[in-house]
């Protein structure tokens, strides 16, 4: 049975958590929106270099809107990349817009040239929901990578996140073809604790990229979500554990053969460990991001009722039980961090 059965609501973004994103120089004014960009003329089908359908659409717009378009979404690359120097954009150029055609939020992605050295970047624009922004706001508190994004109004703006897509990265054979399986599948487990201490759900192979490091005697990997619809939304508590998703065995069978419950629990206490001191060093923005965000409706009820339920009894903890919402659920995972 699929652990994920509903598509999820979206929510918008409330008063409070527009002042915070305020206060932490999230929000931009921009001069094109998401619902702006719907109005294109036409698109056509987007193949990869095998040929296949990507599910993605490039889209075209009028003679006369495409320039005031273009030159819109140079100004959000701007704003995302350099706080709004404009110098940066002068040599840039809109490649391709083009439109997923399958998601919650059927997000653009730019592509975005530039004229000197033909070298490329890519930035998304989606519906901004509210649980999608906790989500990019707890990874880049939380974890070890920084995330970029910016919102106005109903739009949020995020930077690609480069790496190997997990679904291709795991089509090689681990064993074989990896210097350091082993460090691999350390860096998994570490991911599946960051998860679901966070509660960030449906990290399934190609909801996440892997990113390889070479150092001068080893490899290095870290796994990086990429899409954060499903934060603290789902009730299944496996639905934020992607050890149970069937996507990613490939890594749970490498785990299995290089890994002893013992060094498994010692990886889980240092990832939770550094989680901490993240918290320490965050202190002020973590209690101003989970005051609104304990506030904010952003699952079903009962979502949030089955979520406590089955929390309560893994960590054997019943003040989960008194929690009303999916932040004060998150707010009592990130205290027992700090206490344990």
């Amino acid at each position: 049975m699929a652990l994920i059965s509903k598509k999820k609501n979206l929510y918008r973004i409330n008063q409070q958590l527009r002042r915070y994103l305020h206060k932490y120089n999230r929000e931009h004014a921009m001069n094109i929106s998401y619902a702006d960009l719907l109005r294109y003329d036409n698109s056509i089908v987007l193949y990869d270099k095998n040929e296949v359908d990507t599910l993605w659409e490039t889209v075209f717009y009028s003679p006369g809107d495409q320039e005031e378009v273009y030159e819109a979404l140079k100004q959000i690359y701007a704003d995302l990349k350099t706080d709004g120097n404009e110098e940066v954009i002068k040599h840039l150029v809109i490649d391709r817009v083009d439109y997923c055609t399958y998601g919650n939020t059927h997000p653009f992605r730019i592509r975005i040239v530039n004229r000197v050295n033909d070298n490329f970047d890519y930035f998304y624009i989606k519906v901004a929901d509210a649980s999608r922004v906790y989500g990019l706001e707890l990874e880049h508190i939380l974890s070890p990578n920084r995330i970029n994004y910016v919102t106005c109004d109903n739009t949020l703006v995020e930077e690609h996140i480069a790496g190997v897509p997990g679904d291709a990265f795991l089509k090689q054979d681990l064993e074989t073809d990896l210097e350091s399986p082993i460090r691999l599948a350390k860096e998994f487990v570490k991911f599946n604790e960051r998860c679901l201490v966070q509660l960030l759900g449906d990290m399934h192979s190609a909801n996440f990229v892997i990113i390889t490091t070479p150092d001068f005697e080893e490899i290095y990997y870290r796994i990086r979500p990429i899409d954060f619809d499903q934060q603290c939304y789902e009730g299944k508590k496996t639905v934020y554990l992607p050890q149970y998703f069937k996507q990613n065995n490939a890594l749970i069978e490498l785990g299995m053969k290089y890994m002893t419950p013992e060094s498994v629990w010692q990886y889980q206490i240092e990832e939770r460990s550094m989680i901490s001191s993240r918290l320490k060093s965050e202190s002020q923005r973590v209690y101003d991001l989970m005051n609104v965000m304990a506030k904010d409706e952003i699952a079903p009820p009962e979502n949030v009722e089955q979520l406590k339920t089955e929390l309560a009894k893994h960590y054997e903890d019943d003040r989960f039980l008194k929690c009303q919402t999916m932040g004060e659920i998150v707010w009592l995972s990130l205290e027992l961090v700090m206490r344990h």
